[in-house]
């Protein structure tokens, strides 16, 4: 019995001097290697048949190592489709295109130990536009201009990944600040030979990528540029369903979508913003007179003009025919007032230019209403402003009427340039 666990014992002594002297085994995986002999050496100790000792020993320990790392590669293989997996229902969870990018640079920060930095950059039309970002502090979408003869443009120019290993020492990196250090991979994504984007993973540490890290930055590779791609394109369709077609302003539907944003906006900011329903005087005319390929020219002109003198952050949609909707966001009535007027008198002194309809002038009626003071809900805020603007139109064109507080049922009046008791035709 003492012979037996003298001889086990030697049998675990020959095995740790194997197993500890092979780099290739992981630490925290050793010891586990060497339960499994022990339980294979009991096992051997147990049988009937004769055996050599020292052979068996070394036979033992080599078979467990080549299927350490036979099952090493099968559990590698594992977490690699295992990562698929989760980027393809991360990545096809949403349509957004932000929503898109900003989970590409998440999942390049998860695939990869000690990321610092993760970059999206999108290519269109030859020309590379910032999309996302995520630092490892958290810091999200700071925007960064990629250098004309740095990393993103090489991976343009080349169509395939760049790896530097070692930043302060590449080329690519002469002349940058002093703590852009570590590792750095630039990687193309296409659909077939198209580029769509670059993404770019940098590391806090120098030297190459493993096998599995630029595989699984590969796979996560394809799938973002076909993930971009959906998104772009829907994008672009989604842009062309809430586009007028003849004016390029937003639509009808356009502007459902828009005001309950702001609604949204102002509840959660505590603000006010208004809505101007207008109608150009005499567009009828100009169809009368010119054709409606000309009054559609005319629209088109005046209609992006007037977008080029509102704030960035307001709305202007051609709500039907010669009828346009402004959204002023972040204003109360005073404001909208002085709005409106503007644009009333940027119409009375506008001049087509169209060649043959120098003898064309329009003016431009309005009504006002503003959230929440006239209505808290979006159908009732656009009837309030129509219904203002009817008041306009019936008594004093080329001007505007603000609409009344709802008392009970919504019942606007004048309130504008022009005093209602004097009415115009």
């Amino acid at each position: 019995m003492n012979d037996k666990n003298e001889g086990i014992e030697g049998v675990f002594g020959r095995a740790w001097e194997i197993i500890s002297t092979d780099a290739s085994i992981p630490a925290d995986e050793k010891e586990g290697i060497l339960k499994l002999i022990q339980a294979l050496v009991e096992a051997a100790e147990s049988s009937p048949y004769p055996r050599d000792k020292n052979n068996q020993i070394k036979t033992f320990t080599q078979e467990i190592i080549s299927k350490h790392s036979l099952m090493s590669m099968v559990k590698q293989q594992a977490n690699e489709l295992d990562a698929l997996r989760k980027l393809s229902l991360n990545l096809t969870s949403s349509l957004d295109l932000q929503t898109v990018l900003e989970t590409i640079v998440a999942e390049a920060m998860r695939l990869v130990k000690r990321s610092y930095a993760a970059h999206i950059f999108l290519y269109l039309h030859g020309k590379l536009t910032f999309g996302a970002s995520l630092d490892v502090d958290g810091t999200k979408n700071k925007p960064l201009a990629p250098r004309k003869d740095g990393l993103t443009f090489s991976v343009v120019n080349s169509g395939a990944p760049i790896i530097v290993e070692d930043m302060a020492k590449h080329p690519l990196y002469k002349n940058t600040p002093e703590y852009w250090t570590g590792s750095i991979i630039g990687i193309p994504l296409k659909i077939k030979d198209s580029i769509v984007g670059v993404m770019n993973l940098s590391r806090s540490i120098t030297g190459s990528f493993t096998r599995s890290e630029l595989r699984l930055i590969g796979l996560l590779a394809d799938q973002a540029a076909v993930a971009i791609s959906n998104a772009s394109l829907y994008k672009m369709v989604s842009e062309l369903a809430n586009t007028d077609i003849v004016t390029g302003l937003p639509n009808r539907r356009a502007l459902d979508e828009r005001l309950q944003e702001d609604i949204r906006h102002a509840q959660r900011e505590h603000t006010q913003f208004s809505v101007v329903m207008m109608d150009l005087d005499g567009f009828k005319n100009v169809n009368d007179t010119h054709g409606h390929v000309i009054g559609d020219e005319i629209l088109n002109s005046l209609f992006n003009y007037l977008t080029k003198n509102i704030r960035p952050t307001d709305f202007l949609a051609r709500y039907g025919g010669d009828e346009l909707t402004l959204i002023i966001r972040d204003t109360d009535q005073a404001i909208a007032e002085r709005v409106t007027q503007k644009i009333i008198d940027l119409v009375n002194g506008y001049a087509p230019p169209i060649p043959g309809v120098d003898d064309i002038k329009l003016g431009i009626t309005a009504g006002v209403a503003v959230y929440p003071l006239h209505s808290k809900d979006a159908s009732d805020l656009l009837r309030a402003a129509d219904a203002a603007l009817y008041q306009a139109k019936k008594y004093h064109r080329g001007s505007f009427s603000i609409a009344k507080k709802p008392t009970g049922q919504l019942d606007p009046i004048t309130a504008g340039e022009k005093p209602i008791d004097n009415p115009t035709p």
